[in-house]
């Protein structure tokens, strides 16, 4: 068991965990309504935190400004909620989740812990939506065509050559004893 675990594969991936910050968002349900709502949210809390995001130096700077956020962040979650015509509450919390891997076409954000800010409407019993807050790629990821631009995109969003290349050279296992 001690030699098994001693060559469990390692690719770098606590250099993605320690320099991101996600956004999960989850619904009240699976309806298709409170999935919309979902949306709606998670696109209002986007345009509200990136300018500000964009701005960050790092991910502890990041950390930061959304603490510091946190009571806009819920106020436009409910806002959007209200607007919507619903009363569901929202809360808002700032803290480490385990997310599984996720792909986006040519690129993967390996599973584990990531600081997360949760975002939860109503009973959060629906479908969730996670994506990079920061360095902030949650729209620009859904855009990128080619891998060059993907790279610049990354890097220029605060990422390191060697982390875009842990995101995207995933099927590459390196092991280490």
């Amino acid at each position: 068991l001690f030699l098994f675990l001693g060559l469990m594969p390692i690719h770098g991936e606590a250099e993605i965990y320690d320099n991101v910050l996600r956004l999960h968002v989850l619904a009240n349900s699976d309806s298709e309504e409170d999935q919309a709502l979902k949306l709606r949210v998670r696109d209002a809390i986007l345009e509200h935190c990136s300018p500000r995001l964009a701005a960050c130096r790092g991910r502890a700077e990041a950390e930061e400004t959304v603490l510091a956020m946190q009571d806009e962040i819920k106020a436009v979650a409910e806002r959007t909620v209200f607007e919507a015509g619903y009363d569901y509450g929202v809360s808002v919390t700032l803290g480490v989740e385990e997310y599984p891997e996720r792909r986006y076409d040519s690129l993967c954000f390996p599973s584990g812990e990531y600081l997360s800010l949760r975002v939860c409407i109503g009973e959060a019993e629906g479908k969730n939506w996670w994506c990079v807050l920061f360095p902030p790629l949650c729209l620009q990821a859904a855009s990128i065509k080619t891998r060059a631009e993907a790279e610049n995109t990354f890097v220029a969003a605060g990422f390191t050559p060697e982390q875009y290349k842990i995101i995207t050279e995933t099927d590459k296992v390196t092991y280490r004893v």
